[in-house]
């Protein structure tokens, strides 16, 4: 009797042991970095560059116009079990985009996806028309934007903070793209604008370890480094893109309404103030030491050469057009050597709450922004 217990309690093991090996295995087939190692031809300015632009399976990774496309081989880092075909690190010609399959630990999911090297010139008149789903699984999508070039591929050149709040799990604004803090909005000047929206983070932002208690909606032209979103927030936005030309002036369209109540970090109410919405470009140069600037020194390094930025916003219930021209710093150069050489990197940058990089602001501070262009003098 005690031999058939056994034997019965082992194949039950075996049984739940195979239940549990074959559970355990995944069923995600994605690509979670794209690792470029010859990291000077890149206009993003990162380390590792995450996923660029990865808007239906398409990956867009903008370089510099004078890049081989011929003998590249990006290497791949996906989710736990997948493989991808043909594999990471593989020397390929991206003068046409290629084609990457993924597929899943458990074999039973794949995906395709299209990788492009875009050498076109950095687009500088913006009008949110385009946006798609980008994030987690089905229900945890938010927006992305995008432009699309003079050869109608499409340029991913904007970043949010939307990946970051994907982390808070605030139901039942994660299930929703309209749920965060940056969406796509139907009544522009014309046609589609984008809507930025300071939210609340809930009980995960209310945490003594995290203890970010707000939001900022936000869109700026460079990338979104998730992976510091909690650990240095500040270090996240990394802020800029390579640019050949001399800014001259940042002209749009915004509308604004403050949220009812200013709360500083702890969310403690901030008596007799309102909070103010903030649109600015900076025009900066890199070097060795410096490759992007974040949002702890995005207004302060010494590297910055020229600054356009909105004073005195208000609170605009109609489309009110903004026209900003770009000021030297005292004692700063532009060098035209530099500048042909993609030393120089441009940053426009729209929050719906002015220190929101501080987790200070209020609630339902809401800013609409739409037909945006960068003037520049090309001699």
């Amino acid at each position: 009797m005690k031999l058939e217990i056994a034997l019965v309690i082992l194949i039950l093991s075996i049984g739940l042991n195979s239940c549990i090996k074959d559970e355990a295995l995944n069923a995600e087939a994605d690509i979670n970095f794209c690792i470029i190692k010859e990291k000077d031809i890149l206009k993003q300015q990162a380390d590792t560059l995450k996923k660029i632009g990865t808007i239906n399976g398409r990956i867009s990774i903008m370089v510099k116009t004078d890049t081989d496309l011929t003998h590249l081989a990006p290497e791949f880092v996906l989710t736990p079990g997948a493989t991808i075909e043909p594999a990471s690190g593989t020397e390929r010609d991206f003068t046409t985009p290629q084609s990457y399959t993924v597929t899943s630990q458990d074999g039973k999911w794949s995906k395709t996806y299209q990788l492009t090297f875009d050498i076109t010139e950095m687009p500088t008149i913006y009008s949110f028309e385009h946006s798609g789903l980008d994030g987690g699984v089905e229900h945890n999508k938010y927006y992305s934007f995008y432009e699309i070039a003079k050869n109608e591929q499409k340029q991913y050149i904007w970043a949010t903070g939307n990946p970051g709040y994907l982390l808070t799990g605030k139901m039942p604004d994660t299930k929703s793209p309209n749920g965060y803090p940056t969406t796509t909005n139907d009544f522009g000047v014309k046609g589609k604008c984008v809507k930025l929206e300071t939210k609340d983070t809930g009980s995960f932002g209310a945490l003594p370890s995290i203890n970010m208690r707000i939001a900022a909606g936000n869109v700026f032209i460079g990338s979104f480094d998730v992976n510091n979103a909690t650990s240095k927030p500040r270090e996240s936005t990394l802020f800029g893109l390579a640019f050949q030309y001399k800014p001259v002036t940042l002209t749009g369209y915004y509308k604004y309404k403050a949220g009812k109540t200013l709360q500083d970090a702890n969310a403690n109410a901030v008596p007799g103030q309102k909070d103010a919405c903030d649109i600015y470009g900076v025009f900066y140069e890199t070097d060795d030491k410096l490759k992007s600037l974040n949002g702890a020194d995005v207004l302060t390094s010494p590297n910055i050469v020229s600054m356009a930025r909105l004073e005195n916003a208000g609170e605009p219930d109609e489309w009110t057009r903004f026209e900003l021209p770009f000021i030297m710093k005292k004692g700063k150069t532009i060098d035209k050597e530099k500048l042909n050489n993609n030393k120089y990197s441009i940053a426009i940058v729209f929050t719906s709450s002015i220190e929101g990089a501080y987790f200070q602001g209020a609630i339902g501070s809401t800013l609409y922004i739409d037909e945006v262009e960068l003037v520049f003098d090309k001699n």
